[in-house]
């Protein structure tokens, strides 16, 4: 059996304390090493902590100062550590990027390799995250692993509400979409999340913050913004051969910090999208133009919206294949 073993970090944040992100984060890619993960998915902005931000113009701007790239030392300190432990690590941060920065997941290989980089493409416009620039669309990579290769996707926490993100994914040829998270994870957003595997018929984790420590400040933000744990993934393998319906969930993680491992089945996978009826297997394009029209009806529009900001050619971005 090909088996994939996927770490979910569900660690509280450390706040705006990149050093912190640092040693922590490197303490939990030891520890999934030594469980034999081939993968270590870390949650969203784990550089800077997402519940860090702060209104306020001065704390503001100190935020987005810690804004990094691709080479600089918090990203370079997990390439050399893929490469020492031999495993995968998704790590995000806050990238510099001109204009404003991004919110942003590098997908490192075992090698100690970038493979992918992806900008949350459905930035929160209507909060904190219209000071930020939303990514230009979903790209997918090979990953190489103990288990062969894998074609793997990311997106990032809201980008899990839009059916059209896991979609492209697929369409892309993902086999695994890896989804950095910070939210309160309810009974609905789970769901949305388990309807992308299944829709998609692909492997699908998530990564959260644990539920903040009692003494944490969370007076800034809203119900749904409190992080509550509940990392969790799904094989995508929703039915077996003769039919029978199967609970695809792999692992779902408590509400306190742990370290939840899901093993994947690629082969198992890879048979049951041969056969069955979901994916690209029975769609009809050509009965879906509205879904890239740029035109919202007056009941959706928002005047805080960027959506003119991205590409309107009319037609979805296709991924790097």
């Amino acid at each position: 059996m090909a088996s994939l073993k996927v770490a979910l970090v569900q660690a509280r944040s450390r706040g705006p304390h990149p050093e912190l992100a640092l040693r922590e984060g490197e303490r939990v890619c030891r520890e999934a090493a030594a469980r034999e993960a081939d993968v270590v998915l870390f949650p969203e902005l784990w550089q800077l902590g997402y519940a860090s931000w702060r209104a306020e113009p001065a704390r503001r701007s100190a935020w987005l100062a810690h804004a990094t790239t691709l080479d600089g030392p918090f990203v370079s300190h997990f390439r050399g550590l893929a490469r020492e432990l031999g495993l995968a690590i998704v790590i995000t941060y806050l990238e510099a990027w001109p204009g404003a920065p991004r919110n942003t997941a590098t997908l490192i290989d075992r090698h100690g390799d970038p493979v992918l980089t992806y900008a949350k493409v459905h930035t929160c416009d209507f909060g904190m995250e219209a000071a930020l620039t939303p990514g230009d669309g979903f790209r997918v990579a090979d990953l190489d692993t103990r288990a062969g290769h894998v074609r793997v996707g990311l997106m990032i926490c809201f980008d899990r509400d839009f059916p059209e993100s896991a979609r492209v994914l697929m369409l892309g040829g993902a086999e695994l979409i890896l989804t950095p998270n910070a939210c309160g994870l309810d009974i609905d957003r789970l769901g949305q999340f388990r309807a992308r595997a299944y829709e998609n018929m692909v492997g699908v984790a998530m990564a959260n913050y644990a539920t903040p420590a009692l003494t944490d400040d969370l007076s800034h933000l809203g119900p749904l913004d409190v992080c509550n744990g509940h990392s969790v993934a799904f094989s995508g393998i929703r039915f077996d051969r003769e039919g029978n319906g199967l609970d695809h969930k792999l692992v779902e993680g408590g509400e306190g910090e742990e370290l939840p491992i899901a093993t994947f089945d690629l082969d198992a996978l890879r048979a049951y999208r041969a056969y069955e009826v979901g994916g690209d297997a029975y769609r009809k394009p050509a009965c879906y133009e509205s879904l890239s029209d740029n035109a919202p009806l007056p009941v959706f529009a928002r005047a805080d919206s960027r959506r003119t900001s991205l590409p309107t050619s009319g037609r979805p971005l296709r991924p790097a294949r």
